[in-house]
């Protein structure tokens, strides 16, 4: 294998090592309350809000809350609160209204009181982890039967390392944002986009090996991968741009959903170019290898 696959191999090791030692450590990912239950509610204040004054009226009930300015003129507050009972909701409400009316007499709700149960975050988890499963297995079988098996299981150890990074950025900034069921729509999204990003380079790669069918499969996988690097650059800065521009103007809700996007597509710029490839040599080499023992073998008997 060249140094480069080896060298960004070891990066995403490292990165993948923090965020299990971060995990471990008890700063794993940031759950909200779609994962971990809890309540959300959306309050128009009647003027430019300080962030402090919501908290310490929370602070005040004994309770924990998530609190986020948002709204064109800072006057509106996004509150998300964890492990509480649903016989809780309406009496918090109310409590809340009393207490922040004297700073802010205007207050008045200004979307749904949404309440998930941590049965029902588990269940999203579980299914949110066994969509990416089956996504895998059936992509393997795909790319398996259109190109070869060694491009299938590099395409799906591709999409495996691409998971994992988001996963461990999500712990990494888990002070940034918190993981909520967008977070599942963005994985989804970023498993179909890394994917066409492989399999552009598996093509060149397919075409490749017949033009230069006495090349090493790493000097192949580098003229691929050069071959294809200005459209990579044109569609993933595109891309990018108008993801970062979501990111930078969007509310809290939008930027929840942007920034493990945008941690996706450049894993999956990373892995497509860097890593894919080269797993893809490793495997067929050895396949080569492996066939050509059997027939020796074969040949001797």
């Amino acid at each position: 294998m060249t140094k480069r696959f080896k060298i960004c191999l070891g990066i995403s090791c490292a990165i993948f090592a923090l965020a299990l030692i971060l995990s471990i450590f008890g700063l794993g990912i940031n759950q909200g309350i779609d994962f971990a239950g809890g309540m959300a509610m959306q309050y128009a204040m009647g003027k430019e809000v300080v962030q402090t004054d919501v908290e310490d009226v929370f602070k005040a009930m004994g309770i924990e809350a998530a609190v986020t300015v948002q709204g064109a003129n800072h006057d509106e507050v996004n509150i998300r609160i964890k492990d509480i009972a649903s016989e809780d909701v309406q009496t918090i409400q109310q409590r809340f209204v009393e207490g922040i009316s004297e700073k802010y007499p205007d207050v008045q709700q200004s979307g749904e009181v949404n309440y998930v149960g941590p049965v029902a975050g588990r269940t999203l988890l579980s299914n949110a982890f066994w969509s990416v499963v089956i996504a895998s297995a059936l992509m393997l079988v795909y790319i398996a039967i259109r190109f070869d098996f060694s491009s299938g299981l590099a395409s799906v150890l591709g999409l495996v390392h691409d998971v994992l990074m988001m996963l461990s950025f999500m712990v990494i900034l888990r002070s940034v944002v918190q993981m909520n069921s967008t977070f599942i729509a963005a994985m989804l999204t970023i498993v179909g986009y890394s994917i066409n990003n492989t399999i552009v380079i598996f093509d060149r790669i397919r075409e490749n090996v017949k033009k230069y069918p006495s090349e090493a499969r790493v000097a192949i996988v580098d003229r691929s991968v050069r071959e294809c690097l200005g459209r990579t650059l044109n569609t993933t800065i595109t891309t990018l741009l108008t993801i970062v521009t979501l990111y930078v103007m969007g509310v809290a809700s939008i930027k929840e959903f942007a920034l493990p996007i945008i941690i996706g597509i450049l894993s999956g710029v990373y892995s497509a170019n860097m890593i894919n490839g080269y797993v893809w040599a490793m495997l067929d080499d050895e396949l080569s290898a492996g066939k050509k023992a059997k027939k020796a073998k074969t040949a001797k008997a």
